[in-house]
C-alpha cells in the first residue's frame, strides 16, 4: 500500500475511534440523567436552575428538555454517520465491533420462554433496563407518598388510599415513557445508531416487541389506575374533559385506544399479518394523540427516538415511491420463485441483507420484508431474492408469476437493502450454517461473497459445512438457486471449501416422478423504470448526518420564531395563558416541516444523480433475450456452469426419511473458531442455540437469523 495512503487510513481509524470514545461517553451521560431523573435533587435542584437558563424568550419551556434529552441523541445520530463514513472507507468497522474476546457475552444464555434466544449481553442490558424501571418507579413512588398524609388527603376531600392510588396512576405513566424513549431506536432501518454497537434492525426487532409490551403494559395501568380513581371518587366526568392548559384526558385515552389496537393484534401478527399490519399504522394517531395529552415541552422527553424514526420514514416513503427495473424470474417447481432486479453498481450491500417489496397488482399497501440472496461484489448490476409461496400474499405472487406471459411486465417497488455495514463472518475458521426449508436463503448470500472473496488474493474464506432440512426432494431445486444465474469465472464454486448435507424429511426414497424445469421468465422493460441505486448516493452516511442537522436546525429557527414574537408576549412562559393544544400543534408542524424539506431536497438532489447515471446504465445494458426459457443456460458460459453443477453435486449429500442429528455434527467441529448460523422454524433455532450454550464446546459461536417476526 502507498504510504501516503496508509497513513490516511490510520488517520481515519484513530479519528473514528476518537469519535466512538466521545460519544459513548455522551451516551453514558445521558443515560445519568434519565437515572437520576426520579431524584430530588434532579427535580428540586438541577432541572429548577437549568429550566432558568433555558426558559428563554425563543424557545419556552421546552428549552430545557430539549437540551437534556433531544440534543445528545441527536448529536450521537450526526457524529454517527460520520463514524460509519469512516468505517465503510476503511473497510473494518464491524470487524473490531466483533472482537473475539466478545464471544462468550454473545452466548445465548436463554433459549425457550417469552423473551425467545437471548445472550449473556442481551441478558445483562435487560436486567439493567428493568432495574432502571423499578428504580425509577419506586424512587417517585417514595416522593410521591411521602408528601401524603392524613391531613393532606382530607384538606383535598381524599382518604390516604385514594390520594395514593391517584399518585401511584400518575407514577406509571412516568415509568411508560422510559420505555417510549426506546420504543423506535430498533425500528429505525437506516440508524445510525444501531450499527455504532453491531445491530442491525431487523435483528433488533425484538426489542422493539419487548418495550412495546413494557409500555403498553404501564400505559395501561395508568389508565385503569386512574379510571378506577375518578369511580371512587365521583369525579368520572373527568373522562370527557379537554383542559387548555396542562394534561389533557381525551387525548390521552384516544392514543391508549390506539395503543390497545396495536397491542392485541401484535399477538396474532404470525397468523393474521394483514391485520396486524394494517392496524400498526396506528402509531401516528398515538404519536398525534400522545403529543396533545402530555403537551410538546414534555414530549421532548421520548422526542430523539421518534425524531430519527420520522426522518427514516419519510425517506422510505420517498423511496417507495419509484418503479424498480425487474429483469427476469426464475420460478421453481416447488413453489419458490427468485425475482431479480437491475441494479446501480455503486450501490453495496452485505449478505444477510434485507429489502421490502410492494407488488401493486397484488396489494397496492402492503410490503413483505426478503431476503436478498445476491452478491453486490459478484453481480455488480443485478439484485436477487427468493420468495417461498407460504402465505396469502406470496401465493398470488407464485401464481401471478406462473401465469405472466413471456415478455410481459410486473410493476414492484422495493425498500432497501438493509443490512449490517460489513460481515464478520470471515474471522472464524468454519461456518457452519442450518436452515429449515426456506431458511436457506440468507445463507446463500453468504455462499456468493464467500466465493467472490476466495478469488481474491490475500483473503482466505472458513470451511463451509451447510445443513439444509427439507419436507420433500421437489424442494433440493432450491440448491440450484446457490449458483448465480449469469456464470462467471469469479463465481467458480470450487473456489470454496463446501460440505452440503440436506435431509428429506417426508420421504424415505427418491422419488420415481420426473422432476419439472425451472422455469425462467424475462419482463419487458418499462421507460419509468429505474435501477435499485442508494436514494442519497455512495455517500448516503453523510447525506443522512446533513438531513438530521439541517432539519433540527430548520424545526429550532422555526420555533424560536414563533415563540419569540406570539407566543412569549402573550403566555411570558407562564404556561398558563396560551393553550397547549395550539403551542404543541405548531411545534409538530414544524418538526415535520423541517424533516420534509431536509430531506426531500437530499433526495431530489441525488435524484438528478441517480438519473443521469440510471440512462448510461441503461445505455449499457443488454438487450432483453427474446428466446426460450429453456435456451437460457445455454449460453457461452455452458461449459464453466457444467463445472459449477458438477461441483455443488459433489459437494452434496442427501439423506432420505431422516433428520439432521445437529447435536453430533456440531460437537464434531473441531475448528478453533465456528460460526453456528440458523435460520428456520423456532425449533430448530432453539436446539441449536441450546447446543452451543451448553458449553461443551468453547469453539461454537452461535447467531440466529429470523425474519418471523
Amino acid at each position: 500500500m502507498d504510504p501516503g495512503v496508509k497513513e490516511i487510513s490510520h488517520f481515519k481509524g484513530t479519528a473514528r475511534v476518537a469519535m466512538e470514545i466521545l460519544l459513548g461517553l455522551v451516551f453514558l451521560g445521558w443515560l445519568m440523567i434519565w437515572v437520576l431523573m426520579p431524584t430530588n435533587t434532579y427535580w428540586m435542584v438541577w432541572f429548577p436552575k437549568l429550566r432558568s437558563q433555558m426558559d428563554s424568550t425563543y424557545f419556552g419551556t421546552q428549552g430545557a428538555n430539549l437540551l437534556i434529552f433531544t440534543f445528545p441523541i441527536l448529536f450521537i445520530a450526526v457524529m454517527g454517520c460520520v463514524c460509519l463514513h469512516l468505517g465503510n472507507k476503511s473497510g473494518n468497522y464491524v470487524q473490531r465491533i466483533n472482537h473475539p474476546h466478545l464471544a462468550s457475552w454473545r452466548r445465548p444464555v436463554l433459549v425457550k420462554g417469552p423473551l425467545g434466544i437471548v445472550s449473556w449481553i442481551e441478558l445483562a442490558f435487560f436486567t439493567m433496563f428493568m432495574a432502571l424501571l423499578i428504580w425509577s418507579f419506586f424512587t417517585l413512588l417514595r416522593i410521591g407518598f411521602s408528601n401524603i398524609d392524613q391531613h393532606s388527603a382530607e384538606e383535598d376531600g381524599q382518604q390516604v388510599w385514594e390520594a395514593k392510588l391517584e399518585t401511584a396512576a400518575l407514577r406509571l405513566g412516568l415509568i411508560g415513557n422510559i420505555c417510549c424513549a426506546f420504543l423506535f431506536f430498533p425500528v429505525t432501518r437506516g440508524s445510525s445508531i444501531l450499527p455504532l454497537v453491531g445491530l442491525t434492525s431487523e435483528g433488533s426487532i425484538k426489542y422493539h416487541i419487548w418495550l412495546g409490551h413494557m409500555s403498553m403494559t404501564l400505559f395501561t395501568a395508568h389508565g385503569l389506575c386512574y379510571i378506577v380513581y375518578w369511580a371512587v371518587t365521583n369525579q368520572i366526568s373527568e373522562m370527557l374533559k379537554w383542559e387548555k392548559f396542562g394534561i389533557a384526558i381525551i387525548p390521552g385515552e384516544l392514543a391508549l385506544l390506539s395503543g390497545l389496537i396495536m397491542w392485541a393484534t401484535s399477538f396474532s401478527r404470525h397468523k393474521m399479518f394483514e391485520l396486524f399490519y394494517y392496524t400498526h399504522h396506528l402509531y401516528f394517531l398515538f404519536l398525534i394523540f400522545f403529543v396533545l395529552h402530555v403537551g410538546f415541552s414534555f414530549f421532548c422527553i421520548i422526542l430523539p427516538s421518534i425524531y430519527l424514526f420520522l426522518i427514516d420514514r419519510y425517506l422510505r416513503f420517498l423511496i417507495s415511491r419509484r418503479n424498480v427495473h425487474l429483469v427476469s424470474a426464475r420460478v421453481l417447481p416447488c413453489e419458490v420463485a427468485e425475482l431479480i432486479f437491475s441494479k446501480s453498481p455503486d450501490l453495496s450491500y452485505t449478505p444477510t441483507s434485507i429489502v421490502l417489496i410492494n407488488v401493486p397488482r397484488i396489494s397496492t399497501l402492503q410490503w413483505h420484508p426478503f431476503t436478498v440472496s445476491s452478491s453486490s461484489n459478484m453481480e455488480e448490476d443485478k439484485l436477487s431474492i427468493i420468495i417461498k409461496s407460504d402465505g396469502s400474499w406470496t401465493r398470488k405472487l407464485y401464481q401471478t408469476l406462473l401465469s405472466a406471459d413471456p415478455m410481459d411486465r410486473l410493476d414492484v417497488s422495493i425498500e432497501g437493502p438493509y443490512g449490517p455495514t460489513s460481515t464478520h463472518f470471515l474471522r472464524h475458521d468454519k461456518l457452519v450454517m442450518i436452515s429449515g426449508g426456506s431458511g436457506l436463503t440468507p445463507f446463500i448470500s453468504i455462499i456468493k461473497e464467500f466465493i467472490f472473496k476466495a478469488t481474491i488474493a490475500g483473503h482466505q474464506a472458513p470451511r463451509i459445512h451447510l445443513i439444509c432440512a427439507f419436507k420433500n426432494s421437489l424442494d433440493l431445486t432450491m440448491l440450484d438457486l446457490l449458483l448465480p444465474p449469469t456464470t462467471t469465472a469469479s463465481s467458480d464454486i470450487s473456489h470454496i471449501d463446501l460440505q452440503l448435507d440436506v435431509f428429506i424429511t417426508r420421504e424415505k426414497d427418491p422419488t420415481s416422478n420426473n422432476p419439472k424445469h425451472v422455469r425462467t421468465i424475462w419482463f419487458k422493460p418499462s421507460p419509468i423504470d429505474v435501477p435499485i441505486y442508494a436514494v442519497l448516493g455512495p455517500n448516503s452516511w453523510l447525506w443522512l448526518g446533513a438531513i438530521i442537522t439541517t432539519s433540527f436546525i430548520i424545526f429550532l429557527l422555526l420555533l424560536g420564531f414563533l415563540t419569540r414574537y406570539y407566543i412569549y408576549p402573550i403566555d411570558r412562559n407562564t404556561n398558563e395563558m396560551y393553550p397547549h393544544l395550539a403551542k404543541s400543534a405548531f411545534s409538530v408542524l414544524f418538526m415535520c416541516l423541517g424533516i420534509v424539506v431536509a430531506a426531500g431536497s437530499a433526495v431530489l438532489w441525488n435524484k438528478k444523480q441517480n438519473a443521469m447515471e440510471g440512462k448510461q446504465i441503461e445505455n449499457t445494458e443488454a438487450v432483453t433475450p427474446t428466446t426460450s426459457p429453456g435456451s437460457w443456460f445455454y449460453n457461452e458460459d455452458r461449459e464453466l456452469e457444467s463445472l459449477n453443477h458438477q461441483s455443488l453435486v459433489q459437494a452434496t449429500k442427501v439423506h432420505f426419511g431422516a433428520r439432521p442429528h445437529l447435536r453430533k455434527m456440531l460437537l464434531e467441529c473441531k475448528e478453533g473458531s465456528v460460526g453456528v448460523l440458523v435460520c428456520g422454524p423456532s425449533e430448530m433455532r432453539h436446539e441449536v442455540a441450546a447446543i452451543c450454550s451448553s458449553g461443551l464446546m468453547a469453539n461454537l459461536h452461535f447467531e440466529s437469523i429470523s425474519f418471523s417476526w
